[in-house]
């Protein structure tokens, strides 16, 4: 079922999520197919997006959905950072489609998660996938781009896709 997508400004967003854990497990499925769904029709609307966090459906939970060559979700993610390699970027995001910030972000990392199925994994990201799991595991501590901006000139406004 696509959800409503929390906003920028939506105090939910802001709080911090708890681990995914006992009877948790049973709702997972329903969560990610909300998720599926949820990152389908902002891509047909806006033509853009590869992940999506479950806070920004407003599932408190630490669970990221990313739509890449196939479906991933990363139950409990962590994240550790091999170097202290950084690089800035324009970071845009479901929650305030629209508007870029520009941000500093670790260009590699180690992501350590159970799968769906409670397997645990781990992989090493570098460039635009290791922003990307960053992104979204801000997500899940509370924390927006827009709070990681470089300055106070950091926001950009975009041109969306438009139906005609």
């Amino acid at each position: 079922m696509v959800r409503d997508i929390l906003l920028l400004g939506n105090p939910e967003l802001y709080e911090p999520s708890t681990p995914v854990e006992g009877e948790d497990w049973k709702a997972l499925p329903a969560w990610a197919e909300d998720l599926n769904d949820t990152l389908l029709a902002y891509r047909e609307k806006y033509g853009a997006g590869r992940a999506i966090a479950a806070p920004q459906i407003g599932v408190k939970k630490r669970f990221i959905y990313m739509l890449l060559d196939r479906p991933y979700v990363l139950v409990n993610p962590r994240l550790s950072f091999p170097d202290g390699e950084t690089y800035e970027l324009l970071d845009d995001c479901m929650s305030f489609p629209g508007l870029a910030v520009r941000v500093r972000r670790h260009r590699r990392c180690l992501l350590e998660y159970t799968d769906e199925l409670g397997e645990g994994r781990s992989r090493e990201l570098e460039g635009d996938l290791s922003e990307l799991v960053q992104h979204e595991y801000d997500h899940l501590d509370g924390i927006l781009a827009t709070m990681r901006a470089v300055d106070d000139r950091s926001l950009y406004m975009m041109q969306l896709k438009r139906d005609f």
